[in-house]
């Protein structure tokens, strides 16, 4: 990553983090992004008092906003989330993202989907026409070989997500992960919708219909995008 790139993600992050008020319920996402709206929030807890709930959307944010003195609570635990900051690994034109670089996308899902409000935090390589990359599926282990066949058959091009000794990636619900590589995803929606209609895939990380504003870094300033 350039040292650019990584500037653009501190002033996008420290940006996002000032959508937070006190006695807010926040959603906090996952990623090298809000790894500085983390760090932000933490020094906002300490120099300003601010008082709010985090809901993590990995086992890995709940532990480094809890070092920075957020209290964390799980998402079956608050009666709302006002507000959910999470990042992207690519964000189309139409407002529709892919998630699941870090393989957080469930939880990811999940928390925004029960929040009142979603702001995304890029930088500005991440923005795109039209979503392009490969595209993660959480699986249940059982029976998943089937599905990476049947993702073959369907020319979606599969690849199992591997750590560094060559085992599957496990999530924070001990599920593994498919990477779909796919040429130019026309329809994010349509896919999107076939994908879970598939026996065995827990979900998938196309996000759309979601997000409220893009908050994206730039190398002296950040831009803010509302979503129609």
């Amino acid at each position: 990553m350039s040292s650019t790139q990584d500037l653009q993600k501190i002033i996008a992050g420290r940006r996002a983090a000032e959508f937070v008020q006190d006695d807010m319920v926040v959603g906090i996402g996952s990623g090298s992004t809000i790894a500085h709206v983390i760090t932000a929030l933490g020094e906002r807890v300490a120099n300003e008092n601010l008082k709010i709930v985090g809901v993590p959307t990995s086992e890995k944010t709940r532990r480094n906003a809890a070092k920075l003195g957020i209290p964390m609570y799980n998402v079956d635990d608050v009666d709302k989330i006002d507000l959910t900051i999470d990042g992207a690994d690519q964000v189309a034109d139409d407002f529709s993202a892919i998630k699941g670089g870090g393989a957080a996308l469930l939880w990811e899902k999940i928390v925004a989907f029960n929040s009142r409000e979603n702001v995304w935090v890029i930088d500005q390589t991440k923005r795109v026409p039209k979503l392009e990359q490969y595209l993660p599926v959480e699986v249940i282990p059982y029976g998943s070989e089937q599905l990476f066949k049947r993702f073959t058959a369907d020319g979606f091009h599969p690849t199992w997500r591997l750590d560094q000794n060559g085992n599957p990636v496990r999530t924070d619900s001990a599920n593994f992960l498919i990477d779909l590589h796919l040429p130019v995803i026309e329809d994010p929606r349509a896919l999107g919708e076939e994908l879970i209609g598939m026996v065995g895939v827990v979900e998938h990380g196309l996000f759309t219909d979601v997000v409220n504003q893009i908050v994206i870094g730039h190398e002296n300033n950040v831009e803010i995008i509302k979503a129609p």
